[in-house]
C-alpha cells in the first residue's frame, strides 16, 4: 500500500480531510525536492509546522525590546534627557504589547487555536449563563412585579 498525504480542507460546509492521489502525490514530492534544492535555508523555515515557535521567538525579542527601554528609560531619566526616557517609556510599551499579543496567540487566547487543539466549541458555562444586560433587565422586570 502506497502512503498517501492527506491535507485538511477547511470551508464553511466542507469537513473533512482529502486524501491525495498517487499523481498529485508525486507532484507534491518533486516540487518538495525542487524547493529543498532551490532554497534549502528558507525551505526549512516553512517546513516548520508549529506556529508557537514564531510566537516563541517574538516573545523573546519583545522581551529584549522591553529591557532596552528600561535601559533607555533609566539613562533618560538619571541624565536629565527628558525625551530619551519619554522614549524609552514608549520602546517599553511597545515592547510589551507586542509581547502580549504574542504570548496569547501562542496559548490561544488571541483568536488562533493551537495546532492539534479540537475545533473551538461553545463554552458550556457561559452558553447557560445570561449575559449582564439579561440579568439586568431580569432584575427590572422582577423589580417591577414586586410593587
Amino acid at each position: 500500500m502506497v502512503p498517501v498525504a492527506v491535507f485538511p480542507v477547511k470551508g464553511p460546509s466542507l469537513g473533512g480531510a482529502v486524501p491525495l492521489s498517487e499523481h498529485e502525490q508525486r507532484l507534491l514530492d518533486q516540487i518538495e525536492q525542487a524547493l529543498y534544492a532551490e532554497d534549502p535555508k528558507w525551505a526549512n523555515t516553512v517546513r516548520i509546522s508549529d506556529p508557537r515557535n514564531h510566537y516563541k521567538r517574538r516573545l523573546v525579542k519583545a522581551s529584549i525590546g522591553f529591557v532596552l527601554g528600561v535601559v533607555l528609560l533609566m539613562v533618560g531619566a538619571v541624565a536629565p534627557l527628558i525625551p530619551l526616557g519619554v522614549g524609552g517609556f514608549v520602546v517599553m510599551l511597545a515592547a510589551s504589547v507586542w509581547g502580549l499579543s504574542s504570548w496569547k496567540r501562542m496559548n490561544g487566547f488571541g483568536g488562533e487555536a493551537k495546532p492539534g487543539a479540537p475545533d473551538a466549541k461553545p463554552d458550556r458555562r457561559r452558553a447557560a449563563r445570561p449575559s449582564f444586560m439579561e440579568r439586568m433587565e431580569e432584575r427590572w422586570r422582577r423589580r417591577g412585579e414586586e410593587r
